[in-house]
């Protein structure tokens, strides 16, 4: 493990590790937020869940809950600048966001464009200094397998997780040429209704703070490949992610 990995120490804050980390979970309430923000309080992190409604954050494992519109930028900002006074550094956010709809019509691209794009540009947007600062800023975000295989009936679908994708490979190259301490993940899931496919996920992200930056930053790590369930996809990828 490389020396940035150990980030900026704070007395409870345990180099390699996600102890001590200050973790933004958005998407908290679906299953897959919901493993992963159990995965991350196992793990000794100060986990911060998310979601956009407060009955989906009951029995979320973390140590605190926000209900926010997380493609609001003036609310975010204001969370954002609370939470700050609170913690001394935010030291991951993890993207969960999602929706599914299927086709090419513009009323459900819009719907989708909300949930899954404009919540990770508006959060990200927020805390992308706060990450590089924290100095071994962890942001991942889920896609989905169909990305690769796109197909007429999921068109809107496939264009805005492509366009996620993107938008991380931004952070991660703007990090990666400033020789910033944080990375920027994209795991690649098909089904997050997959038991397996969830705990994969879950242990991926709480173990990200353990891998070296510089190997971390801007991979598409692809958990589709390994489970044979989740290599053969649902016509609705990833459609428990939360909101």
């Amino acid at each position: 493990m490389t020396d940035d990995a150990a980030g900026a120490l704070t007395p409870d804050v345990v180099a390699g590790s996600a102890r001590g980390r200050t973790v933004v979970v958005a998407g908290a309430g679906g299953v897959g937020g919901r493993a992963v923000c159990a995965a991350l309080t196992a793990a000794g992190a100060h986990v911060v869940a998310v979601g956009s409604r407060a009955e989906s954050l009951t029995h979320v494992e973390a140590a605190e809950t926000a209900v926010l519109d997380l493609a609001d930028p003036e609310a975010v900002a204001a969370w954002a600048r609370e939470l700050r006074s609170r913690q001394p550094s935010i030291d991951g956010v993890l993207h969960l966001v999602g929706g599914w709809r299927g086709g090419s019509g513009f009323d459900d691209f819009a719907w989708l464009e909300r949930r899954v794009l404009t919540t990770l540009r508006v959060l990200s947007r927020e805390l992308r200094d706060d990450l590089a600062a924290s100095g071994a800023g962890r942001l991942a975000i889920v896609s989905s397998a169909s990305v690769a295989a796109p197909k007429w009936g999921m068109a809107n679908y496939v264009t805005l997780k492509a366009a996620v994708e993107m938008w991380v490979q931004a952070i991660a190259g703007t990090w990666r040429a400033k020789h910033e301490p944080a990375a920027a993940v994209t795991f690649i899931v098909g089904a997050l209704d997959d038991p397996r496919v969830t705990e994969m996920l879950a242990t991926a992200c709480a173990g990200l703070w353990s891998l070296p930056t510089e190997e971390v930053n801007g991979a598409l790590i692809d958990l589709s490949r390994a489970t044979e369930s989740a290599s053969e996809s649902a016509t609705e990828p990833a459609t428990d992610q939360g909101e």
